[in-house]
């Protein structure tokens, strides 16, 4: 089989890849503490050729790329004050904790909300612990007190869905809690713009390579093939 179509196509299914999360910084470009995330792609091992009847070698061929590991921006987007009594956000380092249906989980997302309970949840209804692990009340009026906030340090932040993350928890963190204020999203559109050209650009860059290989297949079989020692 021709190696030329595999290189191409493992080309395409990693730009496939890229396309995704460029498309999903995209979507989430104006969601609160939302961090992007980036791949790095890497080539197969090369294969060294060599001339069949000497031996001598001609070279290496590449056998494609693939997808080496996908990471996460945690650096800090943009602050902005939104005046809303129950939007925190977080200067510096440090994750809210919350209370999900898997277990706590921590977010940079702090546009929070009033539960039926008198607690303080996010827009899915997760409750926001304290530092202590326990729910945080909302006091008379709708206010918290920033200060009633968790703020957690983690090692080893995984993200799970789009603004949540799992670690461990290393103690408190040393960022500060702004209220009536959210954290940005850190995606930059116009980047991931121009990243999803040049993706879609490389993606056509194989499909032309396939169609190319395809062609030239199938002449060798409809001509070459039928060839009678002429």
């Amino acid at each position: 089989m021709e190696r030329g179509l595999y290189i191409a196509a493992s080309g395409m299914i990693a730009e496939m890849v890229r396309q995704d999360q460029v498309a999903n910084d995209l979507a989430n470009a104006s969601t609160p503490g939302y961090k992007a995330d980036r791949s790095t792609q890497q080539s197969f091992n090369q294969m060294l050729l060599s001339n069949t009847l000497t031996g001598q070698p001609v070279g290496t061929l590449a056998l494609g790329t693939r997808i080496d590991s996908t990471v996460t921006d945690l650096s800090q987007g943009p602050i902005r004050d939104t005046g809303q009594p129950l939007d925190f956000a977080i200067e510096g380092d440090g994750y809210f904790a919350v209370r999900t249906p898997q277990g706590v989980q921590y977010t940079r997302n702090g546009q929070f909300g009033l539960s039926p309970q008198g607690t303080l949840q996010t827009a899915l209804g997760f409750a926001v612990l304290g530092q202590n692990g326990q729910p945080v009340r909302v006091g008379a009026g709708g206010r918290v007190n920033a200060a009633q906030l968790g703020v957690f340090a983690l090692t080893g932040a995984q993200k799970v869905g789009d603004s949540n993350f799992t670690g461990a928890v290393a103690g408190r963190a040393q960022g500060i809690v702004k209220q009536g204020a959210l954290e940005g999203s850190n995606a930059d559109p116009t980047h991931a713009m121009v990243d999803m050209i040049a993706s879609y650009r490389n993606f056509e860059s194989g499909q032309k390579a396939i169609n190319t290989i395809d062609q030239t297949l199938q002449k060798a079989a409809n001509q070459v093939g039928s060839l009678n020692g002429q």
